[in-house]
């Protein structure tokens, strides 16, 4: 089922629904990881998983003889493998990230009908981060430079156009997500141009909106009225995520570039042991509030620890 379609099931606005980001193991580690995780949120129906997508970068390694080694791989490969093991073991829909930073047009549609061959029908949208490398592209290879580039691609293989003409083409039928940033991505100017940036995206095809973390509401309800009066109508999803550390409180702004509240780090600086139990307070707080708006889900960024996440959707569903 496409993630558009569990929104649209919803009979009322403030019914509870989940959904969870995740990322793959580090190259080395085994499925069983993400099968442990998966396994650990069944029980709350999550209506679907998003799985990460990572390009490639560059790692410097000093040789015996003293001469430094360049080497370009995937820290976290299997984006789309764990997405088969989630939706056709699990029967649990999944999104999968597809960037543009590392990855050419031609990779994307390859992507994109491997996608079609295991019955998944979401995928999110995204530039990604920048490469730490020049990646040379070959004269018959071509890239996205945006994301709104991707979205059009997208869109196109959801009509049968291709790269390459090709007689009898068949259409896709892919559910489209795209990334938007209450507090602003931090290239833009302005969260005005952001939002008209984020429009662009939407009219090349975009199905929902997934935000980026935030842990002040008023961000997201300010940001959902500037895309309503922007005219952007699809659903806008709510990004959550729950303080388990205290290095978090510069690691997260510095990473993600948004801001905590005043309330928030004056309550860890002063308790950091209880940093787990007041994150997870602060994250219901959020929810409950975010609920009562009628929000369409609530998208918790995981990463690879369920146990905060857990206790706030138990104390959610028990209400």
């Amino acid at each position: 089922m496409k993630v558009i379609e569990h929104i649209l099931k919803k009979k009322n606005p403030k019914d509870l629904m989940f959904s969870y980001e995740i990322v793959p193991p580090p190259r080395g580690r085994s499925i069983s990881d993400i099968v442990e995780i998966v396994e650990s949120l069944v029980p709350y129906r999550p209506a679907w998983i998003d799985v990460t997508s990572h390009s490639a970068s560059a790692y410097y390694k000093e040789k015996a003889d003293g001469t430094v080694e360049r080497k370009i791989f995937k820290k976290r490969p299997g984006t789309i493998g764990i997405c088969g093991v989630i939706q056709n073991r699990f029967k649990i829909d999944t999104v999968t990230h597809l960037l543009t930073q590392g990855f050419t047009k031609e990779e994307t549609e390859d992507a994109l009908i491997e996608l079609n061959f295991l019955g998944i029908q979401n995928v999110l949208a995204l530039r990604g981060d920048g490469l730490n490398y020049e990646k040379v592209i070959s004269k018959n290879r071509s890239i996205n430079p945006y994301a709104s580039d991707l979205v059009l691609q997208i869109a196109n293989i959801n009509k049968g156009i291709y790269l390459e003409e090709i007689s009898e083409a068949r259409p896709y039928d892919f559910c489209i997500g795209v990334a938007g940033y209450p507090e602003k991505h931090f290239e833009a100017p302005n969260l005005k141009m952001d939002i008209k940036n984020l429009k662009t995206k939407v009219d090349n095809g975009a199905n929902y909106i997934a935000t980026q973390m935030f842990f002040d509401n008023k961000h997201y309800f300010n940001f959902v009225k500037m895309c309503r009066d922007e005219g952007i109508t699809v659903p806008i999803v709510p990004g959550l995520k729950i303080l388990s550390n205290p290095r978090q409180l510069s690691t997260i702004p510095s990473n993600f570039y948004i801001n905590l509240p005043d309330e928030l780090v004056e309550s860890v600086n002063s308790d950091p042991k209880n940093i787990k139990s007041i994150g997870v307070e602060w994250a219901l707080k959020q929810a409950e509030e975010l609920l009562e708006f009628g929000v369409p889900t609530l998208h918790f960024y995981i990463m690879n620890d369920t146990s905060s996440v857990l206790q706030v959707v138990k104390k959610l569903s028990t209400k």
